[in-house]
């Protein structure tokens, strides 16, 4: 199945795994890789050093192309870029809008930059700036989302840009990646699906926490970090719900200093990356952000779904198995073709 997202980044089938936070790792993305489909290492969560060994060990695994999901707003930012260059990486991929010199320097490197957006007006923003492609996801996908649905913000997109538009919230199955097609989007994108499968590193006990959820079991909280995040409902979100502010600021103060220890980050360097997310955010929203990694770390790394948030697509609903990553792509990208087939009997 070839698509402007095959021709673009070198892989067979159109199906990306996007670079969820303590879940894409080396062995998740080399699978996707050798599956024919996109992976994305999720840097965000690394130290320098543990993305360049990440890199490596994901290069060893498999021969095929890959990608890397990178904060532009990190500290480090450019540091990473220059790995990304030096070892070659396929696929730059950015949760916030990289700089349109950040971007030159990607695509003259022989990269390709493929930001997520959650706004047709940011899809043209970095296609003026000379990004190569857009992820777009809807209100129905895990982690930071909006609050318009796919099938209103993905044709929004496709028709304020002429780049390929990657569609994201709400994918699990061959119907959705035949939609996808149908709308002029160039392949999907998908979070919750490659979570849970069996070469995802998330303890299985956390895996049956998701199987066993139905589709009003996720909500949209702002708790966690100020920002609209897309969870499981758990006893701790429930929490999080009815606390204060105040209560929520000392528990992201905490935070910060779990996660300095883990990352290696001196508290001026946290400082200056707050102040780069300040452009966006109330200083609240930035103390707050302390909460995301950590908190997300206890549920998918931890496996303690008591003391973690689980982030989740709504369509957690819909999924009750564990497929190998091979399984699940190849029975998409047949499903899909199947159906594309038929659609022209009618």
């Amino acid at each position: 199945m070839r698509t402007a997202l095959t021709e673009l980044t070198g892989v067979t089938h159109p199906v990306v795994q996007t670079g969820m936070g303590w879940v894409a790792g080396p062995r998740l993305v080399s699978a996707v890789a050798e599956a024919g489909g996109l992976g994305i290492l999720a840097s965000a969560t690394m130290t320098y050093d543990e993305l360049e060994t990440a890199v490596k060990e994901t290069r060893s695994r498999t021969e095929k192309p890959f990608g890397v999901n990178l904060r532009a707003d990190a500290e480090d930012a450019e540091r990473r870029v220059d790995l990304l260059i030096r070892e070659g990486v396929k696929v730059a991929s950015f949760a916030l809008a990289p700089r349109k010199e950040m971007i030159a320097r990607l695509k003259d490197a022989g990269a390709v930059v493929i930001p997520s957006i959650g706004a047709a007006r940011h899809a043209e923003k970095v296609a003026g700036w000379g990004a190569d492609a857009v992820i777009v996801q809807g209100g129905e996908g895990g982690g930071h989302t909006g609050g318009v649905a796919t099938t209103l913000l993905l044709p929004s997109v496709l028709d304020a840009v002429d780049i390929p538009v990657i569609a994201a919230g709400g994918f699990f199955d061959g119907r959705g990646l035949a939609a996808a097609l149908a709308y002029g989007a160039a392949g999907i994108a998908m979070g919750t699906r490659f979570l849970l499968t069996r070469e995802s590193t998330v303890p299985d006990a956390v895996k049956e926490a998701y199987l066993g959820r139905g589709l009003n079991d996720t909500v949209v909280t702002r708790k966690v970090d100020g920002m609209p995040h897309r969870v499981l409902r758990t006893e701790l979100v429930d929490g999080l719900e009815k606390s204060g502010s105040l209560t929520g600021l000392v528990r992201a103060a905490r935070n910060a200093q779990r996660f300095r220890k883990i990352t290696g980050l001196s508290w001026r360097s946290m400082l200056r990356e707050g102040l780069a997310m300040k452009n966006e955010r109330t200083w609240s929203q930035v103390i707050m952000a302390a909460n995301t990694p950590m908190l997300l770390r206890a549920g998918l790394v931890a496996g303690d779904t008591k003391a973690g948030v689980l982030a989740s697509g709504q369509v957690v609903g819909m999924l009750d198995d564990l497929p190998s990553v091979a399984e699940l792509i190849e029975g998409i990208v047949a499903d899909a073709t199947d159906i594309c087939g038929r659609l022209g009997t009618l």
